[in-house]
């Protein structure tokens, strides 16, 4: 069932949006060479209390982190702990935070100091095709023009989308109807309504789309060893353009897509 959000369900799931969004800053810009993974997640611990927040992911279905830190090849899930991250790294941060009784969800994919041109690519692609995505919800619309806009954006551009993993509706659960694929599956697709908040997350490879879960049971790695980003928003579908809940300075003429 999907549950579309009243007013007063909004006034409380918009700063927990924002919420989330800070966070994702402040550690975004904490990230350096020579941090570990559990440093990191340490810190976001600290800052999400910081702001009268839960983690989201803590606990969830026995996830025993703050946050989902996953490097380089590592697509989404990652585990914090003594790995140090190097100067040339990507690092996908996923941030979910617990705040009146809502649940904002964001991430993004950061350099650690600096670069490959391939990796720098891979980022632009993605971070774009999130707001190709988002550009599409709209209502009246259906779940699977975000899907189509977003595989198109990046196989267009040489990269491929994640298949095993897609986005999802969100609101005091953190996962709810609809799943929102970041490719065209040829189901049947949920048509979007004002009111509905989803979590739109392409999860894009450099190299094959294949991947496969760590003897860890949570991390998730490209098969072929290939780069991997990931960036997410919480967009609320409203009667006219979307709204971007973890993202409000965002402006709407600033979606349309290229």
């Amino acid at each position: 069932m999907i549950i579309i959000k009243s007013e007063r369900d909004l006034e409380a799931m918009r700063p927990a949006c924002s919420l989330a969004m800070t966070v994702l800053n402040e550690i975004a810009a904490f990230v350096q060479p020579g941090l570990t993974t559990k440093e990191l997640d340490d810190y976001a611990g600290s800052r999400i209390k910081h702001h009268g927040a839960k983690s989201a992911f803590l606990g969830y279905r026995k996830y025993p982190c703050q946050i989902c830190i996953s490097v380089n090849e590592q697509v989404v899930h990652g585990l914090a702990g003594p790995r140090r991250l190097s100067f040339g790294d990507i690092v996908s941060l996923d941030v979910g935070v617990i705040y009146n009784g809502f649940i904002g969800d964001t991430a993004k994919t950061v350099a650690v100091g600096g670069c490959s041109v391939l990796a720098q690519k891979l980022l632009d692609i993605t971070e774009r095709s999130l707001y190709e995505g988002i550009a599409q919800a709209v209502a009246g619309k259906q779940v699977n023009d975000i899907s189509r806009a977003i595989q198109t954006f990046v196989e267009s551009n040489g990269f491929s989308v994640v298949r095993e993993f897609v986005g999802h509706g969100v609101g005091r659960s953190m996962h709810e109807e609809p799943q929102v694929p970041n490719f065209v599956d040829g189901k049947t697709s949920p048509k979007l309504r004002p009111g509905m908040t989803i979590a739109i997350e392409p999860m894009v490879n450099a190299g094959e789309p294949a991947v496969k879960i760590l003897n860890d049971g949570w991390t998730v790695v490209t098969q072929d060893g290939s780069l991997s980003a990931h960036f997410e928003h919480t967009v609320l579908i409203t009667e006219g353009e979307p709204e971007i809940l973890t993202c409000p300075e965002r402006m709407p003429s600033k979606l349309k897509a290229s």
